[in-house]
Parts: structure tokens; C-alpha cells; sequence
């Protein structure tokens, strides 16, 4: 798997990714619980799943609209919200 570059990400998107996640997949923690490297779709970090994971894109395409064109794409910037973070900053950035 081919990793993600990720550079320091401004401390705002951060917040922003983390309450997207806690909002649009109803998850049982607050923002503030949910580490920048915390796995997302590990058993160990916060355990989502496949429907987590298209909810997570449509979610992404609505709030900071940035498409995922694919499922390898989505498990490589979905790993955390340091990923999300820089495939968001990555793709904002292109004309």
C-alpha cells in the first residue's frame, strides 16, 4: 500500500474531520476522543466498516467537496484523520 505524504495539517481541518466523522457516522465518541492516527477501520481504533466507509465518502464530497473515485483510493486516505486530512488538502490544492 502505497502511503499517503502527510505534511503538518492545519489543526482546524483536523477538527473539521473529526466532527464529520462523529456526525455523519453517528459515532459513540466525541471528536475530541478520536486521535489524529487513531485507525479507523482497525478493531483496535474505532472499528468502522464498508458502510462506514461510503458514508464516510459521500460525507467528505458534501462538506469539503473532495470526490473519492474509487475503493483503492478510499482504503489509502481513509486509514486516519491525518490521512482524510491530507488527501482533503491534497485534492483542494489541484486546479
Amino acid at each position: 500500500m502505497q502511503a499517503i505524504n502527510i505534511h503538518m495539517s492545519d489543526p482546524d481541518l483536523i477538527s473539521r474531520v473529526k466532527s464529520m466523522l462523529v456526525d455523519s457516522l453517528m459515532l459513540k465518541v466525541t471528536p475530541e476522543q478520536i486521535g489524529d492516527d487513531t485507525l479507523l477501520f482497525s478493531p483496535e481504533g474505532l472499528a468502522l466498516d464498508s458502510i462506514d466507509a461510503l458514508e464516510l465518502a459521500v460525507a467528505i464530497e458534501k462538506k469539503f467537496g473532495v470526490a473519492t473515485p474509487s475503493a483503492e483510493v478510499a482504503r489509502e486516505a481513509f486509514v486516519s484523520v491525518n490521512t482524510i486530512a491530507a488527501y482533503i488538502t491534497a485534492k483542494s490544492a489541484k486546479p
